[in-house]
């Protein structure tokens, strides 16, 4: 009897431990999905490039990076692994050669974000020379240093929950600094720099494209000031920037995260 108790108790104890870890394995598993959908659609359209005699975007992309499709003579895509630029095109046409580099963002609702750039704190801090005051109040945020007082969520603390001159010191440092921040998080710089930046709306029957330069699509989303809002994240133009989070809890939900809405770039001037 003794041990059938035992066996029991062991059953229900697993069976509450499964049923714990559903939500963050559902968590874990829209992550994966979007990713994979995020692959898919880069491939998709280096595909379209490739053939882009005979596929009518390709040839519009073309048009809008300033290619006439009469003088290009061979186009060839490719994807980088790691950098920026998405999908790498190389354009040759009777006056020379060129590569240009696309970060492409794939989109399937109208109000959903989607991440251009996420890093360690410590990253952010050396390409950007953030001040030992701001990275002390940004890993409170991120979580690496638990909260100094009562917060909302015991691992970590909203820029909200700071004191006003932390506050401060963090959106005056962003502000000072928006220009090249808002450029590293789009373009990036080297080798594989993206100088275009696609979005692809597939959520209808009929996917929409836009392609724009980098360089509007950067003054687009850092239009605006820099604040912090309700929600206890920064807001720099049109990019929020926030904790990852998810993941299960794992350690990389520490890692910083900023994110826009790229169906906003539709409508961009």
């Amino acid at each position: 009897m003794k041990k059938l108790a035992v066996w029991l108790l062991g059953l229900v104890l697993s069976c509450s431990f499964v049923v714990a870890q559903q939500p963050q394995s559902a968590a874990a598993a829209k992550g994966s999905q979007t990713a994979m959908n995020g692959f898919k659609n880069e491939d998709e359209i280096r595909d379209k490039f490739n053939n882009w005699r005979l596929d009518t975007d390709a040839q519009a992309w073309l048009a809008t990076m300033n290619y006439k499709t009469g003088e290009i003579e061979s186009v060839a895509a490719a994807k980088p692994h790691g950098e920026k630029a998405d999908v790498e095109v190389r354009i040759k046409t009777r006056s020379g050669e060129k590569m240009e580099g696309i970060s492409i963002k794939l989109v399937s609702s109208p109000t959903g974000f989607n991440q251009i750039d996420k890093r360690w704190l410590a990253t952010y801090a050396k390409m950007w020379k953030i001040p030992a005051d701001v990275v002390a109040a940004l890993k409170l945020f991120v979580g690496e240093t638990p909260p100094s007082k009562p917060s909302k969520d015991p691992k970590r603390m909203y820029l909200t929950e700071f004191d006003p001159a932390v506050q401060k010191a963090v959106v005056d440092f962003f502000t000072a600094n928006k220009d090249e921040i808002v450029s590293d998080l789009f373009a990036g710089d080297g080798l594989h720099a993206a100088g275009w930046v696609m979005v692809a709306f597939k959520a209808t029957d009929k996917p929409r494209w836009v392609i724009r330069t980098s360089a509007d699509t950067i003054k687009f989303f850092g239009e605006g000031k820099v604040e912090i809002t309700r929600a206890g994240n920064l807001k720099i133009g049109r990019v929020t920037m926030q904790r990852k989070g998810g993941d299960g809890g794992r350690e990389t939900a520490k890692m910083l995260q900023f994110k826009i809405n790229p169906v906003q770039l539709f409508d961009a001037k």
